[in-house]
Parts: structure tokens; C-alpha cells; sequence
């Protein structure tokens, strides 16, 4: 008699197959395992993709999720509630969703009405900010929260302050096969006779089989009729980022260590039967994993669980499940210890068996039945729980309540701009114009919006491209001998000055301090690093308020990555010292500023004593920048209520009538970060709405009434005159509107996904 469930219908949430990934075979079988032990029960799944056009999903896929996308996940939440689902399951893992450290799928979850049980594949120790802040609120918004080791449940009581009532425990699921002899299915691979070694998995570094390699002559010396089978293809994102270096280093370390006669490499995904029958096939199992911050290995769980005599590295979940006789535990990237732990059970038959029988006693509590029944009593008391604590609004919102609509990001004219060399600094309308060639300001900005959208999953080969053009034009515009940047490029590519301004060097060194804090750009992020340290000492010399706060903007970015840099600190120190000076210098009862005149990208100096007085820990410089951005806000918004930037046509000097044009689409977007700063530096939303108010500049909220913003080309006209609008499509421009969009799109998903903001 089948089990009843008083859960009618269930949504699993996560990467599903055919999406080759382990979390997608763990959805698949998990809704597979749900659906055979309670027929009665629906079993739909909302997969999220990684591809644009998505996989060729099985009928019990009904709503697909796109991984980059802040509104898809909104539009699934809006489905789950209205196909009255009565439990969603979530597979978490902080790569499978977008947003910084997968914080998208928060805003699907915040919106839900029925109980969430989030099945939790990673439990990180020492999470970093952003980790830690998703972790937080995705406890917060599960009903219940399931781990597949004990390591895991005592990390989250411990790391997390979760309570212990809020948390099962259920193994990860396996297979229900009989116990066998390996030796029934040698015959099948060809390798009757030998001594089958195996270890199967997505391959990358991180698996360490360079070190199981390393193991084998000594194993083979012994026992030459060794085999060693590494099962599995590469990885799909190592594979697009690095194609087969990692799996080409395997191979020829193989023959270098003279045993490729040895070792067979099956590059495929190979489905559950097949997979099934290699891991009978093996006499060991490897997992010579590199480090212990794993809590669950659902390749572990499946070759423990049928049987196998298992040699692994003491990583979490493997020093769970290997002991009390269970399996063999070796010291990390050590081939030696390997080879010894191998030639012992290989020695001693009687007891590999007892590895194996006790591993697969154990296993008859993690088959996929067994963990199916475990999902549907934690999926009964997350309802109660629900019930307890009581249903979510109902999730119509007003449209004052709705995040703002957005342009979509067009990257035509970026790239229209944009050639071999670096970006144009103007153009005729929207054609780029050659005769004025190119400036490392530009390119700089260039880089910033390529390494913003790469944040936000923007990121195409061509953009990739593109930034690499922009670092190399500020590498190309490096004067090593004088320590600072050109700045104006004729088309003939000819430098048509010996040092570019202040400014300039401010720019480039917020573009290699930004490139220099985003993670995992390789050699590309090595260049930006040598660059920055060589250009920053001459920073120390600036007078230019700008060119201090994108400098001290720049630092605060490199810093992120190299907070120990003592030289550094002691600019950054120096440069605030110096632009609080200004103010002191400048600033009267009813002037509030910097200098004796408010002209051009005014927004950043308020911005750089926000940011590195929160950064600095200095309540002194935090209020100073906020007050001056007060000032500037109001001289800067019209008898309407609408932005109106101090005109390029004679500024605005201290007792003297202010420019009201030629007003600059840079002023907008500098105002935009400034107050999205002061928002993370208070969580007061009034920012937030002043940084609304700055882009619908763009948009027509202005003072004639027209949109900068071309939506057909994706550029953004020069400025706004007294009676007309600039024509003309520049870099300058057509920059300070994208990367307004990027740091709109980034707010916006950091309000839809969190209650509090990012500094707090």
C-alpha cells in the first residue's frame, strides 16, 4: 500500500535535466523518487536556465526561469501562486541563480504564499558578505531547510543562528541496487581480470585527480592490472570559460608519470543505468577532492551507498559518511597517501568487503524511496508551520508598490562606437566620428560598464571583447617612465599630448580598481593590478577635487581585494584629508561645497566621502558627504520637481546666476551612484527616489521634455540645449547612460531581493 501525503501538489525549483549539472540530477531525481512514492501527488518543476534557448524538457516542466533575469523569477513566483501550489521545493546552490551570490531567487521566494523547503546543497563555514546576506535572508523566507550532513546542520545552528527546529536531516539519494560483485560487471568495459579504480563527476580542479594520477605507480608496481576510469565530461562552465586545458593537464600527466596504459577517460554525462553499472564495475572509489569545504557529494553518496570501497579526502561529507569502518580517509594532496590507502584494501580482501558491506548497510536509508517518504513529512510540517505562522498577503501590488520599469540594456552603440583600438570619444549624429579620435577617460568608463554588466550576467563574448580593447587602450596609454596616463588619441593613433590631466588619471584608476576587486579575471586582472600599482603613487600629487574622489573611488574597489596594502591606505587617507580640506576651505552657511564654483561631474565628490567614510569607519567624513549631496540635490531639482543638472554654459559660480544649460547626461549618472551610495551607507530610501528622479532625466522627466535616451540605437544624445536637444550620440553620453542603467538594474534587484540595503 502506497503512503498517503496531504500534499496535493509540489514544485521543485533548480537546475533540471538535461541541464548537465549534479544539482540538476538531484531535482530529476528527487521529483522522480516524489512522484513513484505518491502517485496522487502533482510533481511539476520550474527549472532555471543558463542557456538563452533554454533545454528540451520533459513534460513535467511548466514555467522555465532565465538565470540573469530579476523579472523571470517575479513572473514565476506570480505562477507558483496562482496554480496553487501547496509547497515549493528549492534546490539551493549560490551558483545556479543570478544576482551577486545568487540573490535573484530571494525576490521569487519573498513573493510566494505557500511554505518554502529549501534543500541546502552548500553550507559555507566562512561565507563572504554577499553570501552571508543571501544565506541570511534564505533562511529567513524557507519554511523549513533540509541538509544531507550532519556538518551542515551544525553550520547552520552555529554560522547562521538557525533554529534546530526549523532544520531536517535527509541523505542525499541514491539508487536501489542489489549488492554485487564488481566482478559481474567487468565484463561489460573490457576490464575483466582487473582491478577497477573509479571516480565519476563533471570534471574539474577542484577534484583533485591529478593526485589519484600521481597514486598510480606506485599501486601499479604492485598491482600492474590496475585501471583507473575517470567517468564524466568537463564541467559546462570550465568547459566555455577554458575549454580542455584542465582535462589535457590529466593526460599528459598521466604520460609523464608513464601510466596512460592505465588510465581510461570517458568524457561524457552518462545517464543513471550506465552510471549504475560503472560503479559496480569498481573495486574503489577515489574522491581525492582538494579541500574539506564541501558538506554534501552526491557522487560520494552514490558509490558509498551501492557498495563501493571508498579512498577519499577528509572533506566534510566524506569525514561524515567514512568511518566506523566505512571507508578510508586520506590526507589532502597527498598521491602517496592515496596509493597506500589503495594498495592496502587491494591487499586485503576481507577487509575492502567489510568497507563494502557496511557502506551499503548504511545505504539502505539514503535510497531515493526511503528519502522521497523524509521529503514528505519535512514537506507536512513546513505546511503546519505555515498554517502556524500564518499566510502572506496576497501578492497583488499597487503600482506605486512595483519596482520602476526599466529600459532594456542595447549595447548597438557601444559597439557601433567601439573599434580594435578602444571607444570614439564623439560622434556625428549617431556615426562614429574619426577625426576626433579617442580618450582614456572614455575607455576607462568603457571598462567600468563592461565590468558592471559582467556583474549583473550581462556578459556575451563580444562584450568580453570589448573590455579587454579598453584595457588594453589604458595599458597602451600607460607612460611607465612618468607614471602617468595620455589621454587624446588622434585616429592615426598617434598621442597628441605627453601627460593627460588629473581627471584622466583619476578615471583610469577607478577603471584598474574596480578590475582589480572583480574576482576571476585571470591575467587580465593581473595587468589591471600592475597598472594600478604603478600609476597610484603620482595620486598622492592631485589637486583636481575629481580626479581625488575617482581616485579615492578606484582604491576603495582595489582595496576590496588587497585590503592589507599599506601604501594604499595611506593615499586613500591622504586624498580624504585633502577633499575634506577643500570643503573646509570652500564651504559657508548657505555653500555647501568644495569649491567656489559647482560645475561638472559634481555628484562624485559627495561620493567618494560617503563611500570611504563608510569604508573608514569615519562618521565625520560619512556625514559631510551626505550633507553636501543634500545641497546639491536641492540647487539641482526644478520648480517641478524634476533633475536639473547645473548647465555646462557657466556652471554655477558662488554668488553668480547658475547655467541652467547646456545640461550633461554625465551629471545624471554621477548623482545616480552618489545616491545609491548615501542609500547603502543609511537604508534611507529617500535616496532611492532621488536616484530614480536623476535617470528620468534620461528618460524625458526634464526640462524640455524629451528623452536623451534613444531607444532605437541604444545611445544617448550629448545634452540638452535651451531649446533642442544635442543630436550628436558620444561616448561620454552614451556611456553615462548605460552605466546609469547598470547601477539602476543593480538597485533595483537589491530592493526586489532584500529589505535592507547592502551596507547594512
Amino acid at each position: 500500500m502506497q503512503p498517503a501525503s496531504v500534499i496535493r501538489k509540489v514544485a521543485f525549483l533548480g537546475d533540471y535535466l538535461p541541464r548537465k549539472c549534479g544539482i540538476a540530477t538531484f531535482t530529476t531525481d528527487l521529483r522522480c523518487a516524489m512522484s513513484a512514492e505518491f502517485p496522487a501527488m502533482q510533481c511539476l518543476v520550474v527549472p532555471v536556465n543558463d542557456l538563452a534557448g533554454g533545454y528540451n524538457y520533459p513534460a513535467e516542466v511548466r514555467f522555465e526561469i532565465a538565470e540573469q533575469e530579476l523579472p523571470s523569477y517575479l513572473r514565476a513566483a506570480d505562477f507558483l501562486n496562482i496554480t496553487d501550489v501547496d509547497v515549493v521545493c528549492v534546490q539551493h546552490e549560490f551558483g545556479i541563480f543570478g544576482g551577486p551570490a545568487g540573490s535573484h531567487v530571494l525576490a521569487l521566494l519573498r513573493e510566494l504564499q505557500m511554505p518554502i523547503v529549501t534543500t541546502l546543497h552548500t553550507v559555507l563555514c566562512e561565507p563572504n558578505l554577499e553570501q552571508r546576506r543571501v544565506m541570511r535572508e534564505l533562511i529567513r523566507h524557507s519554511t523549513r531547510l533540509v541538509v544531507m550532513s550532519e556538518r551542515g546542520r551544525e553550520f547552520l545552528r552555529n554560522v547562521y543562528q538557525t533554529p534546530a527546529a526549523k532544520i531536517d536531516f535527509i541523505p542525499h539519494g541514491i539508487p536501489d541496487m542489489p549488492f554485487a560483485d564488481p566482478n559481474f560487471f567487468k565484463d561489460e568495459f573490457g576490464v575483466a581480470g582487473k582491478q577497477v579504480l573509479l571516480t565519476f563527476g563533471l570534471l574539474s580542479p577542484n577534484k583533485g585527480i591529478e593526485f589519484a594520477l600521481r597514486a598510480l605507480p606506485e599501486i601499479i608496481r604492485e598491482f600492474p592490472n590496475t585501471v583507473y576510469i575517470v567517468l564524466g565530461q568537463t564541467h559546462p562552465n570550465l568547459l566555455r570559460d577554458e575549454g580542455e586545458a584542465y582535462r589535457l593537464s590529466l593526460e599528459r600527466l598521466a604520460k609523464d608519470l608513464g601510466v596512460q596504459k592505465h588510465v581510461v577517460f570517458f568524457n561524457r554525462f552518462v545517464e543513471l543505468e550506465e552510471l549504475m553499472r560503472f560503479i559496480g564495475a569498481a573495486d574503489i572509489y577515489l574522491t581525492p577532492y582538494l579541500t574539506e569545504a564541501q558538506t554534501t557529494s552526491g557522487t560520494l553518496a552514490y558509490a558509498f551507498g551501492a557498495g563501493n570501497a571508498v579512498v577519499s579526502t577528509p572533506y566534510w561529507h566524506a569525514a561524515e559518511l567514512l568511518t566506523a569502518e566505512r571507508g578510508k580517509l586520506v590526507p589532502f594532496q597527498d598521491g602517496k597517501a592515496i596509493a597506500a590507502a589503495v594498495v592496502e584494501l587491494l591487499r586485503d580482501e576481507p577487509l575492502r568487503h567489510l568497507m563494502r558491506k557496511n557502506a551499503y548497510k548504511l545505504g539502505r536509508d539514503m535510497v531515493w524511496s526511503r528519502v522521497a517518504q523524509s521529503y514528505a513529512k519535512s514537506f507536512e510540517q513546513a505546511r503546519q508551520d505555515h498554517s502556524f505562522v500564518g499566510r502572506k498577503s496576497s501578492p497583488i501590488k499597487t503600482l506605486d508598490e512595483q519596482p520602476g520599469q526599466l529600459p532594456e540594456l542595447k549595447l548597438d552603440h557601444l559597439f557601433r562606437m567601439s573599434d580594435s583600438t578602444g571607444i570614439f570619444q564623439h560622434a556625428s549624429f549617431t556615426v562614429p566620428n574619426f577625426a576626433e579620435g579617442y580618450c582614456t577617460d572614455d575607455n576607462a568608463r568603457a571598462l567600468v560598464l563592461a565590468l558592471m554588466l559582467k556583474k549583473l550576467g550581462h556578459g556575451s563574448p563580444q562584450l568580453g571583447a570589448r573590455a579587454a580593447t579598453y584595457a588594453a587602450f589604458l595599458n597602451h596609454a600607460f607612460d611607465r617612465q612618468r607614471g602617468r596616463f595620455r589621454n587624446f588619441m588622434s585616429f592615426d593613433r598617434h598621442w597628441l599630448e605627453e601627460v593627460g590631466s588629473e581627471d584622466c588619471q583619476g578615471h583610469a584608476l577607478w577603471a584598474l580598481g574596480l578590475c582589480v576587486s572583480q574576482a576571476g579575471q585571470g591575467s587580465f586582472q593581473m595587468l589591471a593590478a600592475e597598472l594600478f600599482e604603478h600609476a597610484l603613487p603620482v595620486a598622492a600629487e592631485f589637486m583636481s577635487p575629481r580626479a581625488l574622489a575617482f581616485t579615492l573611488i578606484g582604491i576603495d574597489e582595489y582595496l576590496r581585494r588587497f585590503s592589507g596594502d599599506r601604501r594604499a591606505n595611506q593615499i586613500r587617507e591622504s586624498l580624504t584629508a585633502k577633499l575634506m580640506q577643500r570643503y573646509a576651505d570652500a564651504a559657508t552657511g548657505d555653500w555647501q561645497w568644495f569649491e567656489e564654483v559647482v560645475s561638472y561631474a559634481n555628484a562624485k565628490l559627495p561620493h567618494a566621502m560617503i563611500l570611504n567614510g563608510r569604508c573608514m569607519n569615519n562618521g565625520t567624513m560619512l556625514e559631510l558627504g551626505l550633507k553636501t549631496l543634500r545641497w546639491l540635490i536641492k540647487i539641482q531639482t526644478s520648480e517641478a520637481g524634476a533633475f536639473r543638472p547645473i548647465g555646462s554654459n557657466g556652471f554655477y559660480p558662488r554668488d553668480k546666476p547658475r547655467a541652467v544649460f547646456d545640461q550633461q547626461p554625465i551629471e545624471a549618472q554621477v548623482t545616480i551612484s552618489a545616491c545609491i551610495e548615501a542609500y547603502q551607507a543609511t537604508g534611507d530610501l529617500c535616496w532611492v527616489a532621488e536616484a530614480r528622479r536623476a535617470f528620468e532625466w534620461f528618460l524625458g522627466r526634464n526640462d524640455l521634455g524629451l528623452a536623451l535616451y534613444d531607444s532605437a540605437t541604444g545611445g544617448c544624445r550629448d545634452g540638452l540645449h535651451v531649446d533642442r536637444l544635442s543630436q550628436n550620440q558620444g561616448a561620454e553620453s552614451t556611456l553615462a547612460f548605460l552605466l546609469s542603467l547598470a547601477e539602476m538594474q543593480a538597485l533595483q534587484n537589491s530592493l526586489t531581493s532584500f529589505k535592507e540595503p547592502v551596507g547594512k
